[in-house]
């Protein structure tokens, strides 16, 4: 089966609609972060120097600097890591995820293996699925697009000699569990794993997807490597003092204090959600979205946009289908709106 796997929410957003399909929190800027930002500014006629951004997120991780690559984007850390790493002899991509891994593997000329992960197992890893000669693993945690938070135990059994393995964590920091101190199941400050590399994005907590930062964290001459397939001052100015600020002991603080309320946004969309007709949600939601399968969910999400809601078709993820939409968790007051125009949708579309 064919997939656009250049789609992404963005594309279903328009203007007029409330936008649940893209995955980025929508809450002002806090001073700590704009104001460095908007300091930058005045720096912009010298070149980017990425050396105090690249020691802040080494010591927001507990790791040595040279085991930091900061990227424009984490969609560029994909990039460099299928381009530098064009010798892989078995590239695979576990699935459903966000389509970007496959495609830059794809651009790079790899020829790629899917792993499904299977609705009735609720979409959790099972490391025995992936081949024992794949020698370079790309999986997401939590994933993008079922929500779905594995256990690190799980991830780290993937990590061998001879293979690297990419952990997508670019929404690490909106997951949530009480009485454990900081992201559960989490691989960024490992060290000891072989071949991992972790990426991390700026973008979804902070609001920040135009300024295009992220970073990778993994061993230091792999990460070597990487760098020689990025451009020069290939992070802006604007964006390496947002990676200072948001590695503050500040900016930490904030993000556990809105994974905490988004888990309780999170739970009130699932209670919501249970008493839908005919509505199934994908495994166990973890993060800033959730999965659903409805029957006609194409038709249904045409159906949503008339109505002032844009979501994001599940059809353009290898492992789901026409019958998955992906929903953004948004306030309270947003969800109860929305769950009462699909309810009356799916009623319509069934009477």
């Amino acid at each position: 089966m064919t997939y656009d796997l250049g789609h992404h929410g963005d594309t279903e957003v328009a203007a007029g609609l409330v936008d649940l399909a893209v995955n980025v929190r929508h809450e002002p800027m806090p001073r700590w972060l704009s104001e460095p930002i908007v300091s930058s500014l005045a720096a912009l006629t010298a070149y980017p120097d990425d050396r105090e951004a690249t020691t802040a997120v080494a010591g927001r991780h507990g790791r040595d600097p040279g085991e930091v690559l900061l990227t424009a984007g984490a969609a560029q850390g994909f990039v460099l890591l299928a381009q530098a790493l064009r010798g892989a002899n078995h590239p695979v991509v576990v699935h459903p995820q966000f389509t970007e891994p496959e495609a830059a593997l794809r651009h790079a000329g790899h020829q790629v293996d899917r792993v499904l992960l299977r609705e009735e197992d609720g979409f959790r890893l099972d490391a025995r699925l992936v081949p024992e000669d794949a020698d370079l693993v790309f999986v997401g945690n939590p994933t993008n697009p079922t929500s779905v938070l594995h256990p690190a135990a799980e991830i780290a059994k993937l990590a061998r000699p001879g293979r690297v393995l990419v952990v997508d964590e670019a929404f690490s920091d909106t997951t949530f569990r009480d009485g454990v101190e900081g992201e559960p199941e989490s691989l960024a400050s490992r060290r000891d794993l072989p071949g991992l590399v972790v990426l991390r994005s700026l973008t979804k907590t902070w609001g920040l997807a135009g300024l295009r930062i992220g970073y990778l964290l993994g061993p230091a001459d792999l990460l070597r490597r990487l760098a020689l397939a990025q451009p020069l001052w290939a992070v802006s100015t604007p964006a390496l003092a947002a990676a200072v600020a948001c590695a503050s002991p500040t900016a930490v603080a904030a993000e556990r204090e809105i994974a905490r309320r988004l888990a309780a946004d999170r739970a009130h969309l699932l209670r919501r959600l249970a008493q839908v007709p005919k509505l199934t949600v994908a495994g166990a939601p973890a993060s800033a979205f959730v999965s659903v399968r409805s029957q006609g969910a194409d038709k249904l999400r045409l159906e949503l946009r008339e109505r002032g809601y844009a979501v994001r078709r599940g059809d353009t993820f290898p492992g789901l289908g026409a019958d998955w939409l992906r929903v953004a968790v948004r306030d309270t007051a947003t969800t109860d709106a929305f769950v009462a125009t699909l309810t009356t949708v799916i009623e319509e579309q069934q009477a």
